[in-house]
């Protein structure tokens, strides 16, 4: 016998969580399929921290997070853990550089196009509030109060144990979908655990999200990302950095862009976390994903760090990787949208790929959840869908 659902959610990181968790508040059946154990070091929601920040260059992804945060104040009501430690965020670094983050100045006319506040800052002033140091002369930056950390592991473990709470919501876990066929308006999901059925689909297994959409006959272009941090102990007990972005000019064949987090409670007490926004070899396959990190990227990070950061000591003690899926699309860092039309039913399935979406985790699952409900949502994603262009139609074999 085939279980029924209203809609089958596959991915149970971050997005599929959050959006199971906004079906539910409507009273949809619900049944999540996880392919590895809730709560992974495996996708793109491994790790335990992440950067709550407005600065965008696009003025509707400063929108888009203005828009998250009454989302965020939702989810905090259901846990005692602070989900949002603010801290601030800065972003420093060459004025004239143009990078996967965008460009400080164009960031500058998005906050005040949406009435954030903000300071400037010189290379000086830079120095002397947030313990960098050796700047070049010529490097501005930006000041936000509201950035934060995000304890990602705490906002998981919330969504997980509302989800498990719900009367409405199935949760499978170790779970990997094996076959997606259709009869008529219906899906039949398939997994080593049984077959379910279901008129709608919302598909966020992060990266691994190929492998699914290729039983519907498409594709995501996308490429990925092995992302590495450290962890850096503080020698000085009583700085804090703020969460903060580095923009500079590419170093030879590598990136040179470099973010990082203050010390949190949650996360290696005493150290702070640092990351290049760089790989040195993009992956071809999530399948390739190690956690093991690069040693170039781990040495070229630390030379930075022991140049440019006080109070630190120069050699990490602790290392992590991330996997995480990047739209080969300029300008499209998350993918929002339908499958294509050559796909039958398409308006039935949701896709949500790519992209550094920490942030966004509450807002995103009202958006999915809304498009899988009503085929629409009050929240203007119009930038965030590709159309058949990029996702392409697979060649049936």
């Amino acid at each position: 016998m085939k279980d029924n659902y209203d809609v089958i959610v596959i991915g149970g990181g971050s997005m599929g969580l959050s959006t199971a968790y906004h079906l539910a508040k409507r009273k949809t059946k619900t049944l999540v399929l996880e392919r590895f154990a809730f709560l992974n070091q495996t996708g793109s929601s491994a790790g335990v921290s992440r950067q709550f920040r407005i600065p965008y260059p696009e003025s509707y992804m400063v929108k888009m997070v203005l828009e998250a945060i009454p989302f965020w104040h939702e989810l905090q009501t259901h846990t005692s853990a602070q989900l949002l430690d603010t801290v601030g965020t800065l972003w420093f670094g060459d004025p004239k550089v143009k990078s996967s983050e965008g460009n400080i100045g164009e960031a500058e006319i998005a906050l005040k196009a949406n009435n954030v506040a903000f300071t400037t800052l010189d290379a000086k002033q830079i120095e002397q509030q947030y313990h960098f140091r050796n700047l070049p002369k010529n490097f501005t930056g930006l000041f936000q109060a509201d950035g934060a950390s995000i304890d990602l592991k705490a906002t998981l473990e919330t969504l997980l144990k509302c989800n498990q709470e719900s009367s409405h919501v199935t949760l499978n876990e170790n779970s990997p979908v094996t076959g997606i066929t259709q009869s008529k308006k219906l899906f039949e999901v398939s997994t080593a655990q049984g077959t379910y059925v279901s008129e709608k689909l919302v598909l966020v297994p992060g990266p691994y999200v190929d492998e699914v959409t290729r039983f519907l006959k498409f594709g995501t272009d996308v490429i990925y990302w092995n992302m590495t941090s450290m962890y850096f102990k503080k020698k000085d007990p009583k700085i804090q950095y703020p969460t903060w972005f580095v923009f500079q000019n590419p170093a030879g064949p590598s990136g040179n862009e470099f973010y990082g987090f203050p010390e949190v409670d949650w996360n290696y007490p005493g150290y702070v976390r640092v990351a290049s926004d760089f790989v040195m070899k993009p992956l071809d396959s999530p399948e390739q994903r190690t956690l093991v990190p690069n040693p170039k990227e781990l040495a070229f990070t630390a030379e930075w760090v022991k140049n440019h950061m006080t109070g630190l000591e120069p050699v990490p003690e602790f290392t992590s990787t991330c996997l995480v899926a990047l739209s080969k699309i300029p300008n499209k860092e998350l993918l929002i949208e339908f499958a294509p039309a050559s796909v039958p039913n398409h308006k039935n399935i949701v896709i949500y790929a790519t992209g550094w979406a920490g942030k966004f985790v509450p807002i995103l699952g009202k958006i999915l959840s809304d498009l899988a409900l009503d085929g629409r949502t009050p929240f203007d994603i119009s930038h965030f869908a590709t159309g058949t262009l990029y996702l392409k139609s697979l060649k049936q074999t």
